[in-house]
C-alpha cells in the first residue's frame, strides 16, 4: 500500500490550500480515510475523516467550518480543502487508511500512512 500526499506549501494567514493523497495497492473504495497533522514538538492529532463512500465525515473542533475532506473513489484520491488558515495550522499533514467502512479520530486505529506534506502558515 502506498499513500502519496502532496499540495502543502507556504501560505499567508487567511489563505487556502488543497491537499491531495493518492492511494495505490489497495481497494480504495472499501476503506475510510483520515487526515492527521503533527506540529513540531507536538503529538500527531486528528484533523478529519471520511467514510468509504464519502457520505459521512468528521472533523476536529479546531478545523470545523474551515476544512473540508472529500474523496474521489474513481481516482483513488482523498482531499483536504483548507480555508481561513491560521498559524496554528502549521504542521506536517498525513493521510491514512482505516481498513473499515467508517473511520474515527484515533491514529492507532489507522493501518497505513503516507509520508506527509508540510503546511506552513505565516502571519
Amino acid at each position: 500500500v502506498q499513500l502519496q500526499a502532496f499540495g502543502g506549501g507556504l501560505v499567508l494567514t487567511g489563505g487556502s490550500l488543497k491537499l491531495s493523497c493518492a492511494a495505490s495497492g489497495l481497494t480504495f473504495s472499501r476503506y475510510s480515510m483520515g487526515w492527521f497533522r503533527q506540529a513540531p514538538g507536538k503529538e500527531r492529532e486528528f484533523v478529519a475523516t471520511i467514510s468509504w463512500r464519502g457520505g459521512i465525515t468528521g472533523y476536529a473542533d479546531s478545523v470545523k467550518g474551515r476544512f473540508t475532506i472529500s474523496r474521489d473513489n474513481a481516482k483513488n484520491t482523498v482531499y483536504l480543502q483548507m480555508n481561513a488558515l491560521k498559524p496554528e495550522d502549521t504542521a506536517v499533514y498525513y493521510c491514512a487508511v482505516d481498513r473499515r467502512l467508517y473511520g474515527n479520530n484515533r491514529p492507532d486505529e489507522y493501518d497505513y500512512w503516507g509520508q506527509g506534506t508540510e503546511v506552513t502558515v505565516s502571519s
